[in-house]
């Protein structure tokens, strides 16, 4: 998956300190794609619906409570876990507890079938807790390892190996689609051993102080509301945090229901849903690296409105163009239209997230690091319940999932005009 740009990333001289440390970081982000690609986006979701659940009428909403279930309890834990993270200075030991969290229920999928509903979505959202929860831990490093340069183009390069992870996850998919426990099993493994390299050799800046003995969890909560009382102290972040709220709901409501659009109203077959999966991450890889250039040479808060003036077009696109016929012949080859909305989305997809972890990092002070990641993460994770209800009850309401992408596009938009109130350096 490594790109020419990539390995200059990488090998360009007096580019940061210690590559070999932001390369051992970034193996966390392959590691844990396996499970974000074949879990949650793909083929995890299918098999609950299709077998898990017997295609039952109520099978997506069992789906959408997992979700739903899963990612409130990973929004209340963020900001806890990482105000004592950045108490304990601890932020490793956290993540490793919480990647067993995903791993080990990740694994006993592979005991899954017919009928299992209980078990596999408890299983589900015991893992995707897990899995949440450890990317605010996960994303906090940066600032550790580089200077404030820096962190575009290392968070960047993360996403671009994260996507590298993600496209062995559709590509183990191709021979193992007639044997998906097995793969849920794979995936486990996988998760496992490419993460195992952070916790053994990554070093973590750690900050001197007398620790008095507390009450971890009422410490937690005392200091999410001490940050949440005193949260106009720092106007710019708070303005960062709401646009991204908007925004960041629409690409994971897109990330959600990509594969449940194309498999509905397009008819996709699983092969189909593969090869669109590996297209986008594919092009989310190539666009993490194309605008961590573009963010250091034109600025992350202007290259993160340009991503999002393109995802807004792309909902108007599908709007008008995108039908379970619309395709075109290239070279004798007809290609349906979504495979090269795709490409686009994949573009987009990296790069936003990319560009607003950099900005994230750039606009927090050292010492609440951890502790507004989590909050980051808080509002990532709640964006999941409004921007999904948005598309659920548009779709059922005029009977048609293109009107509910276009409603999507209202998110971006929004997310636009309050960005305008964001200044990328900090002046407070």
């Amino acid at each position: 998956m490594r790109s020419p740009a990539g390995v200059c990333l990488i090998r360009r001289k007096n580019l940061m300190k210690n590559k070999s440390q932001v390369f051992i970081w970034s193996l966390f982000d392959f590691a844990n794609s396996f499970y974000a690609v074949v879990i949650v986006a793909f083929v995890f979701a299918v098999y609950f619906t299709d077998v898990i659940a017997e295609k039952h009428p109520a099978a997506d909403l069992y789906w959408s409570l997992g979700i739903n279930i899963s990612m409130l309890i990973s929004a209340v834990l963020n900001p806890i876990c990482g105000a004592l993270a950045d108490y304990t200075s601890n932020k490793k030991k956290f993540l490793f507890y919480f990647t067993l969290l995903a791993v080990i229920p990740t694994a006993l999928m592979y005991f899954t079938g017919s009928g299992t509903i209980l078990f596999g979505l408890t299983l589900f959202v015991i893992s995707n807790i897990g899995f949440q929860t450890g990317l605010t831990f996960y994303d906090a490093f940066i600032s550790d390892m580089v200077e404030e340069k820096y962190y575009n183009q290392v968070s960047a390069f993360g996403y671009a190996i994260g996507y590298a992870g993600s496209i062995a996850g559709v590509v183990m998919v191709f021979p193992l689609k007639d044997n998906p426990n097995l793969l849920f099993l794979l995936t486990a493994i996988c998760f496992l051993v490419f993460s195992l390299p952070l916790f053994a050799f990554l070093r973590e800046k750690r900050i001197h102080k007398d620790y008095a003995k507390v009450n971890y969890i009422r410490y937690g909560f005392k200091k999410v509301i001490d940050t949440l009382k005193h949260i106009n102290q720092y106007k710019n972040l708070r303005n960062f945090l709401i646009a991204f709220f908007l925004y960041i709901d629409a690409v994971n409501t897109i990330i959600f229901f990509s594969g449940i659009y194309a498999r509905t109203t397009l008819g996709f077959s699983m092969t189909e849903l593969a090869i669109f999966f590996l297209i986008v991450q594919i092009t989310a890889m190539l666009g993490s690296f194309l605008f961590g250039y573009i963010g250091d040479k034109f600025g992350i808060l202007r290259s993160i409105f340009v991503t999002l003036v393109f995802w807004t077009a792309i909902t108007f696109f599908i709007f008008f163009f995108v039908d379970k016929d619309s395709s075109v012949v290239i070279s004798g080859l007809r290609i349906h239209y979504f495979f090269i909305v795709g490409g686009f989305a994949g573009t987009f997809l990296g790069s936003t997230q990319s560009l607003s972890r950099a900005l994230m990092t750039k606009l927090t002070p050292f010492e609440i690091k951890t502790e507004f990641f989590g909050f980051y993460a808080l509002f990532d994770k709640t964006s999941t319940l409004l921007g999904p209800l948005t598309f659920g009850m548009v779709s059922w309401l005029t009977g048609s999932q293109n009107f509910a992408v276009l409603s999507i596009g209202v998110f971006f938009l929004s997310g636009m005009l309050l960005l305008r109130r964001v200044k990328e350096h900090n002046i407070e």
